[in-house]
């Protein structure tokens, strides 16, 4: 048999390109791959557990790691189950599924510790994960992508193949998306499919599960309720995708922010009005800060909706956040939400310039949190509470709730 041919820019050091090996896995990345040492040098080899013994292929060497693919599980871990998803391996959206749930909150409440004890230097008690109530079927948002159609005809439908940017796995159901998206999801397929000579290049859908039935046009208007409040949003617009695990996450950073003892709140990225208005019972004002303005229009809206008198929505220049807001910093709580990619080093000197009594960081990514939280120490803020919550079983996905005051 002809040995594969080996990609141009592959470095050959130190295993050849398809080189088998037998492993140990010893532990698990933050992204869920298993680690192996041979010789001392890393092999990443995903859907793999720590105590397995695996076979593997290496397809690519990095200056100081390198990664194959699982071949064959020699030795099994007795944490491992069989994944309910036939496409678990193939398609790139779920990490855990081989993955007993309870060793899952045990592993990211690992990872969460090691990130604080090597991004941000800090030695802290990282409390136990807080569990979905739903394992499966959680999910109330899914953006399946097709490519442009070939020979007339759109092909898969689906997410893209696990190590690729490009290629997508056909995905009839998702095992993790809620009920109503799947009982949904045959029928937008085969629209979509029958009207394959209407598109010229490939796209993205929606699919959002609502109070209001399932949507599938980002400008139509979903429903939805937390703890007896009614939120009004575009259904493309960001809203936390587990309703179910939704009103502990939002009570817990509610109380975590009252127990302060601030008067005021300033949520800084308010979006929709989430935390903001579940907090406002709790505050003599809130204020919510958001740079879009369409944002602050909903958030506006949504408090007119549920009568919440105390609470303002401002429009605030990116340069300019604290401005708008009247109370003094000792006397208020600062509650943030960012994207991904954490606080920008502007938007944290003007937080730390305000001064809080205390800030709430809810975060979907805890390494740029644990970048962000190096500066907090720097500017005299003290951690009380690390509390992460798992929105997102059989992924690698964790948020995380801090806790600092000066």
């Amino acid at each position: 048999m002809d040995a594969p041919q080996r990609p141009k820019k592959f470095l050959p050091h130190p295993f050849h390109y398809h080189q088998e090996l037998e492993v140990s896995i010893e532990n698990l990345t933050n992204e869920g791959t298993g680690v192996a040492r041979v010789s001392g040098w890393v092999v990443f080899v995903p859907f793999t557990l720590p105590g397995e013994r695996v076979r593997c292929r290496v397809f690519r060497n990095h200056k100081n790691y390198s990664e194959a693919d699982l071949i064959e599980v020699l030795e099994a871990s007795p944490k491992r189950l069989q994944p309910p998803c036939p496409l678990f391996g193939q398609c790139g959206g779920c990490q855990y599924q081989h993955l007993a749930y309870e060793e899952q909150l045990i592993w990211k409440r690992n990872q969460v510790t090691e990130l604080l004890r090597h991004m941000a230097r800090i030695e802290h008690e990282v409390l136990p994960v807080i569990p979905s109530p739903m394992e499966y079927g959680y999910r109330s948002k899914i953006t399946p992508h097709f490519q442009k159609p070939r020979e007339g005809q759109i092909r898969d439908i689906g997410f893209l193949r696990i190590g690729t940017r490009m290629a997508l796995v056909d995905v009839p159901q998702c095992q993790i998306a809620m009920k109503a998206i799947n009982e949904a999801l045959p029928a937008l397929r085969e629209d979509i499919k029958a009207k394959s000579d209407q598109f010229k290049r490939g796209a993205t859908l929606l699919m959002r599960a609502a109070k209001n039935g399932v949507l599938t046009q980002s400008d139509q208007i979903a429903i939805e309720e937390v703890d007896g409040i009614r939120f009004e949003f575009q259904a493309g617009d960001f809203f936390q995708n587990n309703p179910f695990i939704l009103p502990a996450f939002v009570q817990h950073a509610v109380a975590e922010a009252k127990a302060c003892g601030a008067r005021f709140l300033v949520d800084a990225y308010c979006g929709s009005g989430l935390f903001a208005l579940s907090a406002a019972k709790a505050f003599e004002e809130v204020i919510g800060v958001e740079i879009s303005e369409t944002a602050v229009a909903k958030a506006t809206h949504n408090a007119q909706l549920n009568e919440i008198t105390n609470c303002r929505f401002l429009a605030a220049d990116a340069q300019k956040v604290f401005e708008v807001v009247p109370h003094a910093g000792a006397e208020t709580v600062v509650l943030i939400d960012p994207p991904r990619a954490g606080c920008s080093r502007e938007f944290l000197e003007q937080l730390f310039a305000f001064g809080p009594k205390a800030v709430v960081y809810v975060s979907c990514n805890p390494a740029t949190q644990m970048r962000d939280l190096v500066l907090f120490n720097e500017a005299g803020f003290k951690l009380h509470k690390v509390q992460p919550f798992d929105l997102f079983p059989q992924t690698k996905h964790l948020e995380c709730v801090m806790t600092l005051s000066k």
